[in-house]
């Protein structure tokens, strides 16, 4: 993305355009500076609108980057049916770890774990509504007889969920769909039904 001519006036966008503009800017401003480089002046001269009217619509650069990513990011995570939970939970999982190893994903990943309290309700909701999508599936296959009655659909996710935001956040290693399904099936292991005592 080649940067805004400074001296260009900005362009008299309002309402949907205006918005549309803007969360686009943000995501390319983000893919090509991080996170660090990802500041309102900086979106709102690839926007061309007013740095003033960013602040106005979004309050702070953390909630206009969230909204950036989620409108984005969303389609990339279907929620899957193939009426087996493991392929289920191997697609959606798959999708996040391509998804956490874009530029986009990582951001979202560390804007979220960011403790500065700016964000706390907006991040809370984001990741609790993207994880309960995934505890739907464990319970579908709860519900079909492939895993025990009793299993505890968030704590599965959970399970799934926190290696993949470890590897992404600390250690760096790679992140693919093989990866995913190892940590699927290693999570189901432990939710499968047990043949009664004494069979």
């Amino acid at each position: 993305m080649n940067p805004p001519d400074p001296n260009t006036p900005p362009l008299r966008r309002r309402g949907a355009r205006m918005r549309s503009a803007v969360l686009s800017a943000t995501v390319d401003v983000l893919t090509e500076h991080g996170l660090a480089g990802t500041t309102v002046g900086a979106v709102a001269r690839a926007a061309g609108v007013h740095e003033t009217s960013v602040y106005r619509r979004w309050g702070s650069r953390e909630k206009l980057i969230l909204e950036a990513l989620t409108e984005q990011l969303d389609a990339a995570m279907p929620v899957p049916d193939t009426g087996h939970v493991q392929d289920d939970l191997t697609l959606y999982f798959g999708a996040l770890a391509r998804l956490l190893a874009t530029a986009q994903g990582e951001a979202l990943l560390r804007l979220s774990a960011e403790r500065d309290g700016t964000l706390p309700g907006h991040r809370l909701g984001y990741w609790t509504e993207r994880l309960e999508r995934g505890a739907v599936m464990v319970r579908r296959g709860v519900e079909r007889g492939e895993l025990a009655p009793g299993t505890d659909p968030g704590l599965v996710i959970e399970a799934i969920s926190g290696a993949l935001f470890t590897r992404a956040l600390i250690s760096g290693a790679p992140l693919d769909e093989h990866f995913a399904g190892r940590l699927v099936a290693l999570a189901l292991t432990g939710a499968l039904p047990r043949p009664p005592a004494g069979l």
